[in-house]
């Protein structure tokens, strides 16, 4: 099969010819037809994500979706012909899905949604279970709150957006000027992210701050976020925790604060079956009308990799950059 291999950080990329993967107990075999592109791609290729603990040589690709092909022993609730998508290799020893086939373990699938290309499927993996966890998960979003995403027209926000409105809560979404039009459109209040925190925080709650903000930016966007939560019943909900943060705003709200570390059930081995199970609840979602993937209208194949991660980097790509492997 031909694949896309990093043989070195900060090398390029290289497409080979490797031999086809063999499913293992508990797993199966996917002929990859599309393969979603993230940042944190870009940023394993780069040699920059120490805690994906990538070993080269290395398939990148996190997302896939795409037909099973074979079943391995102790596989059950998939069969053969199945149309599946998932967040299921790229990091750790886990191969990616930027390959002809993939051998992924099982728990980590769901059935794509019918309504969805296999383009679009393949956009949301990453996005909609990082989403689910701080959302769902973590904040309990529900009818009568008011959800603050940051980065609201980007992969995850406008993900968590969908989710948070699916769920009846009223969102608000901070993005550019530019993309303010993206996030009414996914139906969420936009808010310019230049902003002052106290000038939307009266505008929006009368001051009283939001019952759940979740930050898809880090840095000091999570430090504004501490300062927009809802006094003593507020939730702050991080998918970027990575830096150096002072705790004094959150703490003089009274708030509590969650991270979220997607890759954890794959670099674990523990709590892969929920990665499945969230994303067949994001498959009903979808079939439902209710969550739809922003793409990049631009093409890619296994060819043209490196220009599919350059666009991410350069923060050119209009929606999600997805990888066609197989037509």
């Amino acid at each position: 099969m031909r694949a896309v291999v990093l043989e070195e950080f900060g090398g390029p990329l290289r497409l080979r010819d490797l031999p086809e993967p063999v499913p293992g107990p508990g797993e199966v075999l996917v002929r990859v037809h599309a393969s979603g592109v993230n940042p944190l791609d870009t940023k394993i290729r780069a040699g920059r994500a120490g805690h994906a603990r990538t070993h080269l040589p290395a398939v990148l690709g996190l997302d896939l979706a795409g037909e099973v092909v074979e079943t391995g022993a102790g596989v059950d609730g998939i069969a053969v012909g199945d149309e599946v998508y998932g967040l299921t290799g790229g990091v750790a020893d886990l191969p990616g899905s930027l390959a002809e086939f993939a051998a992924v373990d099982a728990r980590l699938l769901a059935p794509k949604p019918v309504t969805l290309s296999m383009r679009e499927a393949a956009a949301l993996p990453l996005a909609a279970i990082t989403a689910w966890e701080g959302l769902v998960d973590r904040a309990q979003v529900r009818a009568g709150h008011k959800v603050l995403v940051h980065g609201g027209a980007g992969g995850v926000g406008s993900t968590a957006v969908q989710i948070a409105l699916s769920r009846g809560a009223e969102v608000f979404a901070t993005a550019s000027a530019a993309k303010a039009d993206v996030v009414r459109r996914l139906g969420a209040v936009p808010i310019d992210y230049t902003t002052p925190v106290e000038k939307y925080v009266a505008a929006h709650t009368g001051g009283a701050g939001f019952d759940i903000v979740f930050d898809t930016v880090g840095g000091q966007v999570l430090d504004a976020s501490f300062e927009a939560v809802r006094t003593y019943t507020g939730h702050v909900v991080s998918a970027l925790g990575w830096g150096t943060h002072a705790l004094a705003p959150l703490s003089f709200e009274g708030a509590t604060y969650s991270g979220v570390f997607t890759l954890l059930p794959m670099l674990t081995g523990n709590g892969r079956a929920h990665h499945g199970d969230i994303l067949r609840e994001i498959t009903a979602l979808a079939d439902a009308g209710k969550l739809r993937p922003l793409m990049d209208p631009n093409r890619y194949d296994l060819t043209t990799v490196p220009e599919a991660h350059s666009a991410v980097e350069g923060g050119t790509a209009l929606g999600k950059i997805v990888v066609d492997i197989t037509r």
